[in-house]
Parts: structure tokens; sequence; C-alpha cells
């Protein structure tokens, strides 16, 4: 190779299929969360991590929603996936908080409101 001879960096794979260099490894047909969505969740995420309950994170951009997955550990399923489909905004409302074994723990239009799902602490119990 020469100094002016250009570097050629074949095809990568992503979830979606295949990604040329030229797309710059960003998804422009995928959903995503924006900035404010993103502090929302991290916030909660931060606080549960602090607590020692929550330790690792992944999103994911797909074409009709984008999910937000916690886990205990990196190896094992996730604790939980706050998911936001836009399709759904009309209706049951765009944001998701799903358990790992499936079951629909809030759903709703506001984000906020639907991540306190995730913030039930134990509550004192008298006898």
């Amino acid at each position: 190779m020469s100094e002016t001879e250009p570097i050629v960096v074949p095809l990568a794979f992503r979830a979606g299929g295949l990604q040329s260099p030229s797309e710059g490894g960003a998804r422009r047909d995928g959903i995503s969360f924006d900035r404010r969505e993103l502090s929302q969740i991290l916030n909660v995420y931060g606080r549960k991590v602090a607590s020692g309950e929550w330790r690792d994170y992944a999103i994911d951009t797909l074409k009709e929603k984008a999910v937000f997955s916690v886990f205990r550990r990196s190896s094992e399923m996730p604790l939980y996936r706050i998911e936001k489909t836009p399709r759904l905004a009309r209706r049951q409302g765009a944001y998701t908080v799903i358990a790992a074994t499936g079951l629909i723990l809030k759903r709703g239009h506001d984000l906020a409101r639907v991540l306190r799902a995730l913030d039930k602490g134990l509550r004192l119990v008298e006898a």
C-alpha cells in the first residue's frame, strides 16, 4: 500500500442487513430515543446501578421500535425492556416497560410515568 491509496472498508453486518461505509454507521431508517427520553431512562438506570440492582444495558434501534434493555449481568437475558413504538402512540401510548417474563408492567403516552413502574421500592406494611 502506498500513502496515496485509499483504504477500502468492506461491508459490515448490522441488525437490519448490510451497511455500506458511506452510511457512516448511522441508521436513518430506525426509530431511536431522543436526548430527553434517554436522559429520563438513564436517570432511572443510574439510580438502580448505584443501588447495585442493575449492571449493564443495551440500546437497539429497529425499524418499528427502539428498545433499551437492562441487565443484571451482561451474559443474561434482560431484566426489563423499555420500548418506544411510535406506531402505538395514538392507541395505548408509545412507551412500554416489559419484564423478563414478557409481562407488560406499564404502558402509556408519558415516559416519566411509565418509568415509575421500575421505581417501585419496598413499602412498610403494618401488621
